[in-house]
């Protein structure tokens, strides 16, 4: 892979990016040095050489990162502040993400155009549909299904990693693609995040069918959004990024969405749990998992039974956002309901079974419409007994979960065991006490555990034959965040795997 100085030019004056370039403390408008080719792109200072194209990204950037980089090697840099160093060219730009994301596509000669390309955006379901897709699509092209998942990715459709952003910065995001390619992936399912929006993630990405699933307010905080008008207008951006779009019709405001599309001309399909309206819904089946597709006209010849592996009518509105999606993409109706049937996702609604007969759900719930679906499936699966539910938030974003948590375990859950979940940089002790501060009903017993693993444990060993554990939040998730470190962790679903058959 090598992106030449003159295309690098080129490139910026056509997307009105380029300010100047830095040569000798003289400042230019035309590149003022010989061409040279450059074979490395990195916004990591610990990983340059002579041959990179260096940017200078983030807020948190400082001067002595690039400091260092010329130190080790370095000529070339990309910014949107001139710095005064000793460098053989600087780049000056109007905005390094939206320049680092058209450079990366082309130095990775646009991998995206060699692949179909599925997002999924919404505040929760996410995860799930994209591995439902991934199901479906598995049997059609033969394995050969990329995925760029919250929890686990896959450039060569079997090979699993763990995530660090829900949506990669642009640079990886091409590179991973272009390793897809290479692997053979015919097919890439993404989820597509409201800061990958907000922050030229996916600048100039265009989807070949983009998928709205549902908003609530998440992710508002003064690090994140600061409102949900622009938590919702970030996940908004997908429509105009789509070829096709499909919208769950019970969307709030679903309204705004249909507008949108329509004045951007976008092909657009609708789904719902229960509006006859929309182009296709679902009615339950004959058992607890399977479900049945109606529609008025059926133009996407999808309507039949299809049965999921998961639990929880939820799941089922991520099931038919992907059938939709999948026979867009010419999937036969037969090869989505035998993926569909296939269909597992780690850490999703995964159910063990004590020896005394209590069930225990692990799930990736980590929003308050997520937490409420499940709390809300567990009372009315398991109503004769005490909902036990194990839980923690995340520290350093989304801080509103804290308030959301406690409300909805006010009135879904009998017994609150609060531990951590990705502290970040803050106190686990200071999460557990705000969202306590938020638990008002005095007949919600409540515990803080701060070692995850002990507050499984004693959940576990809390429960009666007629209890239900409910472990939110981490599923199957190796890793705590904890002070800018991925710490080890074994997962909510090994942990109590063990503790049972101890």
């Amino acid at each position: 892979m090598t992106i030449s100085l003159q295309q690098i030019e080129q490139l910026l004056k056509e997307n009105k990016l380029l300010k100047e370039f830095i040569h000798k403390n003289s400042w230019h408008y035309d590149l003022p040095v010989e061409n040279k080719t450059l074979t490395h792109l990195s916004y990591d200072s610990r990983n340059v050489t002579s041959e990179t194209l260096f940017f200078c990204k983030g807020a948190s950037f400082k001067e002595e990162y690039l400091m260092s980089s010329l130190a080790e090697g370095l000529q070339i840099y990309v910014s949107e502040t001139p710095f005064d160093v000793d460098a053989h060219l600087g780049i000056i730009v109007t905005d390094i993400r939206k320049a680092m994301a058209i450079l990366s596509m082309a130095f990775y000669d646009y991998p995206q155009s060699k692949l179909k390309l599925v997002a999924f955006t919404g505040t929760k379901g996410k995860t799930t549909s994209a591995y439902f897709l991934k199901y479906m699509l598995d049997e059609y092209n033969n394995q050969k299904t990329a995925m760029f998942s919250t929890m686990n990715s896959t450039l060569d459709g079997q090979t699993y990693f763990k995530s660090h952003l829900t949506t990669p910065e642009s640079l990886d995001l091409y590179r991973m693609m272009n390793e897809a390619v290479t692997n053979g992936m015919t097919h890439l399912v993404m989820e597509v995040s409201s800061q990958a929006y907000k922050l030229n993630r996916v600048y100039q990405l265009t989807f070949d069918i983009g998928i709205f699933l549902n908003i609530s307010p998440d992710h508002i905080s003064p690090i994140e959004h600061p409102t949900f008008d622009d938590y919702y207008y970030c996940k908004r951006q997908l429509i105009h990024h789509s070829k096709q779009f499909i919208v769950n019709l019970d969307t709030t405001n679903v309204q705004l969405i249909l507008e949108e599309a329509q004045n951007s001309q976008i092909p657009t399909v609708t789904y719902s749990a229960t509006n006859k309206e929309a182009d296709y819904h679902w009615e339950k089946g004959s058992t607890s998992t399977s479900f049945e597709v109606k529609s008025k006209q059926d133009l996407l010849n999808l309507c039949a039974t299809y049965e999921l592996g998961l639990m929880g009518d939820f799941n089922k509105d991520n099931a038919l956002a992907s059938i939709m999606a999948a026979r867009l993409l010419d999937v036969p109706i037969e090869t989505c309901q035998e993926g569909l049937k296939k269909a597992m996702v780690p850490g999703r609604m995964e159910q063990l079974t004590q020896k005394n007969g209590s069930k225990v759900y692990i799930d990736y719930a980590h929003n308050k419409v997520s937490l409420t679906s499940l709390l809300s499936f567990a009372k009315q699966e398991h109503h004769d007994g005490r909902i036990i539910t194990v839980i923690g938030s995340t520290g350093d974003k989304a801080i509103s979960r804290r308030k959301d948590f406690g409300e909805v375990l006010n009135d879904y859950t009998d017994v609150a065991i609060l531990t951590s979940d990705d502290p970040g940089n803050e106190k686990p002790h200071d999460i557990a006490k705000e969202i306590s501060r938020y638990i008002v009903n005095d007949s919600v017993e409540q515990h803080i555990e701060l070692d995850r693993e002990a507050a499984i444990k004693k959940a576990l060993s809390m429960a009666t034959s007629q209890d239900t554990v409910i472990l939110a939040g981490k599923g199957r998730d190796l890793y705590q965040k904890i002070a800018g470190e991925d710490v080890a962790y074994a997962g909510d679903f090994t942990i109590a795997e063990r503790t049972i058959n101890e």
